[in-house]
């Protein structure tokens, strides 16, 4: 008998349990730059050196943290489901943990690419720095979707999600578009569940709705004990 397929959604608290720094303050800044600064097309042409110290030290960082539970427990969760995580995040936590199936709508900070020609993508683990080059002779930028720019795996997404047997989101606030819009493709006779300590506003349109109010570690191990009974 085939595996059910289990579709997760997850976002930046399942890697913050992980002690990975979202970088921004309360008022979206990050070392008194706003946020467009160093995340954006503009951002770049303005300042290319400052992206790339913002993208260093997330990288620098990265290096340091390991999966959590919360992580472990998706990864766990393949022996018995088919399982697809579709993640908001440019951490490989995921991968680390044991998931051989993620999606990264917004990139991966662990990669790198040509400014010309995208397909041109290098894994990257040290600093990245002005005069760096791809094959082509180009500017090696961070592989990262930035705001304003199109997310390109989000058709693949919405149809992997249309074909979830389970639909799980976790660690988001259901806010950053258009990765919140993903639950619409899901079936409404599909089991839908959210583990999150903060529960969004404007769910309730959501048929099928199961709400964990815990963070990943704590809500995980409750939602794959519930699934199993399925």
């Amino acid at each position: 008998m085939s595996k059910k397929k289990l579709v997760v959604l997850s976002g930046a608290g399942i890697s913050a349990e992980s002690g990975i720094s979202t970088f921004r303050d309360a008022e979206g800044l990050w070392e008194g730059h706003d946020v467009m600064e160093v995340a954006s097309p503009d951002g770049w042409k303005n300042n290319q050196d400052l992206v790339l110290d913002f993208y260093n030290q997330r990288r620098r960082q990265l290096l340091t943290v390991t999966p959590n539970k919360g992580h472990q427990v998706l990864a766990a969760l393949e022996q018995d489901f088919d399982v697809t995580i579709i993640t908001q995040n440019v951490d490989n936590l995921h991968q680390q943990a044991g998931s051989s199936n993620v999606i990264h709508l917004h990139g991966e900070l662990l990669k790198v690419r040509s400014t010309i020609n995208e397909s041109l993508i290098y894994d990257w683990t040290k600093d990245l720095i002005t005069g760096d080059k791809a094959e082509d002779g180009a500017q090696l930028r961070p592989h990262i979707v930035w705001f304003g720019e199109m997310v390109p795996m989000i058709e693949v997404a919405a149809k992997i999600a249309a074909k979830a047997d389970i639909f799980l989101v976790v660690g988001t606030s259901m806010a950053v578009y258009p990765a919140a819009g993903l639950i619409d493709y899901v079936h409404p006779d599909v089991p839908k569940f959210l583990v999150d300590p903060k529960l969004p506003e404007g769910i309730n349109h959501i048929s099928n709705l199961k709400c964990i109010s815990l963070n990943g570690t704590q809500g995980l191990p409750l939602f794959a004990e519930e699934i199993k009974q399925l």
